[in-house]
């Protein structure tokens, strides 16, 4: 099948490339008259806190609540209580309840204004309501109504949006960081691949998936509340994915060009070795990222959703576009060809791979390079080749280098092994001590209107300002009022209770059934002690409070829904982990039907994974080199972090481990020598996994410009397990394992083998190009093999 589908696209270049223009087009279209929904709202189903947001809207507001405009002068700067100052306060106030969607604005001077004035007059906000909900405020709208403060601004008073205002004002495109990470994966694929055009592929390709992907997930943001970050991090493992599929099915193409293969043929090869183990990789990826729906959370699904559709676009253009671009390049893309160093370097390594001569099989010819059959034992794979006729000259020296370091490994698997394990422990074990905690605007970049006015609320109206927490109770029948013996003993043991710094007046619903409390702790929004505040008003106020009258109460608000998002994930993230390892354990074992090969990469996954942790933990949690992230020191690290890094890193370790596994199982199909299998396998992908995994990690090591510190936590926990997977797990663990579980690598059970559906993850064999008739002679007869001959055998697992 993807030999038909490739070989198809590549004899219909023309007709691929105008479907997938059209894609472009439809979709960026789309997006242009439709724009990109993102919003930071957490739904979390069956929690406290979302039956408060639920109880909550009975009561009348407008759609998106009260988003604060901040007003500041300094402490030499006029009073915002002065006559002058409240005139261009109010003036302000009129010209922003005339800016579209706006359909309220409460100033600090009005009856129920007073608490928006801070006690020394130099801080004061404006309450505005819109007719959209946060998730639909954009940046448009938010630059409208801080526009219309310019009376305020004019009398020397600094206007700065806070809440989702702010949020939608502090949206900055990442497109500095995707064209930094272009740059340095183009540098990196010139060097590897040596030609313009060849370097160029991969980054149309993936630039052109890119721009499919973020206008998909950016109209699924009508659909469902897609935070920002999701479409950050689509677009770092979409670009990062979309290059390495690129690349691995650029150099089988160009090695079958080099073999001798017509065109149409490579690409259809190529598709179906290259292409299917790209196919795989993504799926396992996606397959991966689907294991957080067990998370129950809509969150999950979002940020599950983002990346997975990125990876699947990706495999889709290497499978489909990729294939039309080839046909058209051709031969363009092919090696350098016509020195005498390439050309002997390229005859050497066909003919290492060519397996021995039976005892009935033709002799070489005179004028070919001498080549033994290949050792097998103690005999090393660097003595495949002779060196007769300058053969040390006939050697890549990167290739010759990566065949020294794998035989040199693979005799002293003991040493690197234990090494390997001591590294990645000592990486790990700060990850014993990762807690999942709660980012506020605190948390922002210096300079972001957010950052600003939760600095500016803070220092006038004390932390918790900028975190109230809701309390909600439903009644059993309708209230009298605040008075009522329901209702006012609430309103007392709120205010009683240590950690609160005030507590608004009791809001009653229209039917007098619902009422609702704004209270203000003493601590900010990511503090744990208002974490610790809301599960005693959870377990001791409000109970006490409410005893023998039927009523229900409920605490929400954005520190509560963190805590309850916090709590969950922690309860589901065994089950997550435990579903993601299975599932691609599963795989694994479906590719290459070996049960030991298959559970040794989930165990080596999981400690790449622990070492990133440690990383994460090291670098955020503990603020070990934050100033160097442009972080003022620690910050909470939120729970849907380590878990969704989780997914990410399982599917990215399997790529790697399937382009390396399928390399060593088709050396020891053709001549079932483990170690020779594991040194030639690491020796044929260590260049391709190496420039791919640079690459990757350019991409994200790109992101940490952004001033989101959630963007830059993913930066640096997949950038170091990307480094780690493709050096120390890839170079060191797995082929030492491999060589020390000898042959036990490939056993598999007869009850296993009939049952396991047969894969094939490396492709029908590529068979030999058709030798061309010279105009003036006939095609050249090959000689027919022996019957037993090792030529007339093909391998089978």
């Amino acid at each position: 099948m993807f030999f038909a589908l490739g070989r198809w696209c590549a004899r219909r270049p023309v007709r691929v490339l105008a479907v997938w223009a059209a894609v472009v087009i439809a979709v960026v279209a789309a997006v242009a008259l439709h724009g990109r929904v993102t919003t930071e709202a957490v739904v979390i189903p069956g929690s406290d806190s979302q039956a408060a947001r639920d109880a909550a809207e009975t009561l009348p507001g407008p759609p998106s609540g009260n988003q604060p405009i901040v007003l500041h002068t300094t402490p030499d700067g006029p009073e915002l209580t002065s006559s002058t100052a409240r005139r261009a306060v109010e003036e302000a106030a009129a010209d922003v309840a005339k800016a579209d969607h706006v359909v309220a604005v409460a100033t600090p001077y009005g009856p129920s204004g007073g608490a928006a004035m801070s006690a020394d007059g130099h801080t004061a906000y404006l309450s505005v309501g819109l007719d959209v909900t946060g998730r639909d405020i954009t940046p448009e709208i938010s630059e409208a109504v801080l526009s219309a403060a310019e009376p305020a601004r004019r009398a020397g008073i600094e206007v700065t949006a806070g809440g989702d205002l702010a949020a939608a004002v502090d949206k900055r495109s990442t497109a500095h960081s995707e064209l930094i990470g272009l740059a340095a994966a183009a540098v990196i694929l010139f060097l590897t691949l040596r030609r313009i055009l060849a370097a160029g592929l991969p980054l149309l390709v993936g630039v052109l998936g890119l721009v499919v992907s973020l206008s998909v997930i950016g109209l699924v943001g009508h659909l469902l509340d897609m935070p920002s970050s999701g479409a950050t991090i689509a677009a770092m493992i979409g670009l990062g994915v979309g290059i390495d599929y690129t690349l691995f099915c650029l150099t089988r193409f160009r090695a079958l060009l080099a073999q001798g293969h017509e065109v149409p043929e490579a690409v259809g090869h190529t598709t179906a070795s290259a292409g299917k183990a790209a196919a795989f990789a993504g799926c396992a990826v996606a397959a991966a990222l689907a294991g957080l729906a067990l998370g129950g959370l809509p969150l999950l699904h979002a940020l599950a959703l983002a990346p997975g559709i990125a990876v699947l676009v990706a495999v889709l253009a290497a499978l489909t576009l990729l294939p039309a671009l080839l046909a058209l390049l051709g031969h363009r893309l092919g090696h350098r060809t016509g020195g005498r160093r390439e050309r002997r370097w390229a005859q050497a390594r066909l003919a290492a791979t060519r397996p021995a001569p039976g005892p009935a099989d033709p002799p070489a010819s005179p004028a070919s390079p001498a080549v033994r059959s290949a050792p097998t034992g103690s005999e090393h794979v660097e003595d495949d080749i002779e060196d007769s006729e300058g053969a040390a000259d006939a050697t890549e020296p990167a290739h010759a280098r990566a065949r020294r370091f794998a035989a040199h490994v693979a005799d002293r698997p003991w040493r690197y092994l234990l090494a390997s394990l001591v590294l990645l422990a000592v990486l790990a074990a700060p990850a014993a001590q990762l807690t999942f905690g709660q980012l506020d605007a605190g948390d922002k970049a210096a300079g972001t209107a957010s950052r600003t006015a939760y600095e500016q609320l803070a220092e006038a109206f004390g932390p918790g300002a900028n975190g109230p927490v809701q309390v909600t109770e439903t009644l059993p029948t309708a209230a009298e009022g605040p008075s009522d013996h329901r209702v006012a003993p609430v309103t007392e043991a709120l205010a009683r209770t240590p950690g609160i710094e005030a507590v608004g007046p009791a809001r009653i619903s229209p039917d007098g059934r619902t009422v609702l409390w704004q209270v203000t702790p003493t601590t900010g929004p990511g503090d744990r002690r208002t974490v610790a505040l809301v599960e005693h008003l959870r377990g001791t106020t409000l109970p006490e409070a409410t005893a023998g009258t039927g009523a229900v109460t409920h605490v929400g608000g954005p520190t509560a829904a963190q805590a309850d998002l916090n709590a969950r994930l922690a309860d589901r993230m065994p089950v997550i982990i435990a579903a993601v390892v299975l599932v691609a354990g599963l795989l694994l074992l479906l590719a290459f039907r070996a049960p030991v090969v298959a559970a040794k990469a989930a165990a080596m996954n999981l400690i790449s994974v622990a070492a990133s942790y440690g990383v994460l933990t090291a670098v955020f949690q503990w603020g070990w080199g934050a100033d160097l992230l442009g972080l003022d020191g620690p910050v909470p690290i939120p729970g849907y972090v380590p878990l969704l890094m989780f997914a990410v890193l399982f599917g990215l370790s399997m790529d790697y481990e399937v382009f390396l596994l399928t390399a060593v199982r088709e050396s020891y199909l053709r001549h079932r020598d483990n170690r020779r299998a594991v040194v030639e396998g690491l020796t044929g992908t260590a260049g391709i996994i190496s420039s791919a995994a640079l690459i990757m990690l350019c991409v994200f090591l790109s992101y940490l410009l952004s001033e989101d510190p959630v963007v830059k936590m993913f930066g640096i926990g997949l950038a170091a397990a990307v480094a780690l997977d493709a050096t120390v797990v890839r170079g060191l663990l797995v082929p030492t394992s491999m060589v020390l579980l000898g042959s036990r690598n490939w056993w598999l059970p007869a009850w296993l083998d009939r049952i396991l559906p047969r894969v094939d993850i490396e492709g029908t064999p590529t068979p030999a190009p058709r030798p061309r008739a010279h105009p003036a002679k006939p095609a050249p007869q090959l000689p027919e093999p022996a019957a037993g001959s090792r030529a007339d055998r093909l391998p089978t697992s």
